[in-house]
């Protein structure tokens, strides 16, 4: 059991000490702070410097693709990241991305109309893969059953393996991603939002599920990030790096070009998520997603210390929608809101109560950050 904290918050960002690892120097700045300034923002400035660097990149991709029908594929979700990725992808880069869409059930209409706006503007194929509901329901029940903060990992698995499953298995040889330092810098702490662990994903499916996952798409972090790039040649790029990303300013640019719309706060394109990140996790731990997403803004310039501190005294959604949602979720999984909810006032547990492969990630992340290939801090 972690010992109790004197709570403390950043005195440049607002994460605190709901992350029991965070530390902090003489002048209260935090580790995130730091590392940011010592690691990610050097090499991020040296991209931004770089002005022929996407178009070098776009060159790249197209000279190693020639001959094949697309130059890339792009995970397409309908959110601000994926989206404007498919314009800089398209219109900038000059390649022929495929998108690819992967429909976990919990989409909200606004995300699949995004989607629509999206493709249909800049006249890109898409690739929907459906996964298989019964698997999906059962799997997200077993998470919800082993009282886990990381309750998207199921859909977030299945997004991350069905893509790079499907560009290996097309031979699509670039994954462009909508990673980037101007909103991703700060990664939130591995007690909050756990890492892709297939060892761990299927001891909780092993404990509490009832449904054999036969088609449930799975890809684990040894095969994605070692064996399809050294075997397969899977390249992934974050283009996001190469242009410059003030989230407000697309968005608005979004919805002038494509009549795209905003969702209230980042991920809450699908009900889940939203219901997730708004209130399993402040209610269950005590974890606000949104502290680092705010950090991120303040390191980049983008909003205010003051500014961050105003919205996290607001509550992420509104309590009657979040209750509506818990319904809505509970109906969906085949279980009372009454059984949900006790599900919910469980003891809580983290990964380490289940077979996993945390050891083996922290130290591959280790050797990734020391060739250069990881930017985030790890911990």
């Amino acid at each position: 059991m972690t010992e109790k904290r004197e709570y403390k918050r950043c005195s440049c960002c607002v994460m605190d000490t709901t992350d029991s690892k965070i530390s902090f120097d003489e002048n209260g700045v935090c580790d995130y702070c730091r590392d940011y300034y010592k690691n990610i923002l050097p090499r991020w400035q040296a991209q931004q410097q770089d002005k022929e660097l996407l178009k070098k990149t776009a060159e790249r991709i197209k000279r190693d693709t020639q001959g094949q029908k697309y130059n890339c594929i792009i995970g397409l979700s309908g959110g601000v990241d994926s989206s404007y990725l498919c314009y800089v992808a398209k219109e900038l880069m000059g390649l022929n991305p495929i998108c690819y869409v992967c429909d976990t059930g919990w989409n909200l209409k606004v995300a699949d109309e995004n989607i629509k706006r999206i493709v249909e503007a800049l006249e890109l194929d898409v690739h929907t893969e459906t996964v298989n509901w019964e698997e999906m329901r059962d799997l997200q029940l077993a998470f919800l059953k082993s009282q886990v903060p990381y309750q998207d990992l199921p859909q977030d698995h299945a997004i991350f393996a069905g893509l790079y499953n499907y560009a290996v298995k097309n031979g699509i040889k670039y994954v462009l991603t909508g990673a980037n330092s101007a909103t991703e810098c700060i990664r939130p702490p591995i007690e909050w939002v756990y890492q892709n662990d297939l060892r761990f994903i299927k001891d909780v499916h092993r404990r509490f599920g009832k449904v054999k996952l036969k088609t449930f798409p799975m890809c684990s972090m040894l095969k994605y990030r070692l064996y399809y790039p050294l075997f397969k040649g899977m390249k992934r790029i974050a283009p996001l790096d190469m242009v410059e990303y003030d989230k407000e300013k697309v968005k608005a640019f979004l919805q002038e070009r494509f009549g795209w719309e905003p969702y209230t706060n980042k991920h809450f394109e699908d009900i889940f998520t939203r219901f997730y990140e708004g209130w399993y996790l402040p209610h269950k731990f005590g974890y606000d997603k949104r502290k680092c997403y705010l950090s991120n803004e303040i390191l980049v310039g983008t909003k205010t210390r003051e500014e961050a501190l105003r919205e996290l005294e607001q509550p992420p959604y509104d309590y009657e929608t979040a209750m509506q949602d818990l319904d809505f979720i509970a109906g969906k999984l085949g279980i009372s809101s009454e059984e949900l909810k006790s599900i919910i006032d469980g003891e809580n547990r983290s990964f380490e109560d289940y077979k996993n492969s945390f050891g083996f990630i922290k130290l591959g992340t280790v050797v990734l950050r020391t060739l250069g290939l990881e930017k985030k801090k790890f911990r």
